[in-house]
């Protein structure tokens, strides 16, 4: 009986201080720099390589080497990736449902049209829909927050 009452109270105090910590990485966050996701994508050029703080739950980590996570915009159906180079920051698959700040520089990814269909493609697949390739007449540029620091909040 005291093994398990001893196993029950090691257990309780492992998972209450594991599991709900705030996790910092890199430089502290610029609060003065915040802007609303979907302000940013509205009109990206305006941000490009300019320091700014965004914040979101995440709904995306990757699951290799926790290299970048995707943050909920504050519009429907709408994402940004943070994304550092594998190895700079680790972000745990345990933080996927918890709000964050994130503070960096937005960078531009330009794709060639030929890179453009692909992706919708690889989109459409994704959510099962059928993709028309022809249909896409123009490249397209893709943005991600490239941070200097992370902040995951409990």
């Amino acid at each position: 009986m005291k093994k398990v009452l001893f196993l029950i109270i090691l257990l309780s105090c492992f998972s209450s201080s594991t599991f709900a910590n705030e996790l910092t990485f890199g430089e502290p966050i610029v609060t003065s720099a915040q802007i609303e996701i979907s302000t940013l994508l509205a009109e990206p050029s305006k941000y490009i390589d300019k320091t700014v703080t965004v914040t979101g739950v995440i709904v995306g980590v990757c699951s290799k080497r926790g290299c970048w996570v995707d943050l909920a915009s504050d519009a429907k159906f709408e994402k940004l990736r943070i994304k550092v180079r594998d190895g700079d920051m680790v972000f745990p698959l345990t933080t996927k449902g918890r709000q964050a700040l994130a503070t960096g520089k937005l960078k531009e990814i330009a794709l060639s049209l030929e890179q453009t269909q692909q992706h919708k493609a690889l989109l459409a697949k994704r959510k099962g829909e059928s993709f028309d390739i022809a249909s896409v007449t123009k490249p397209m540029s893709i943005y991600q927050l490239v941070p200097i620091g992370v902040k995951i909040l409990d």
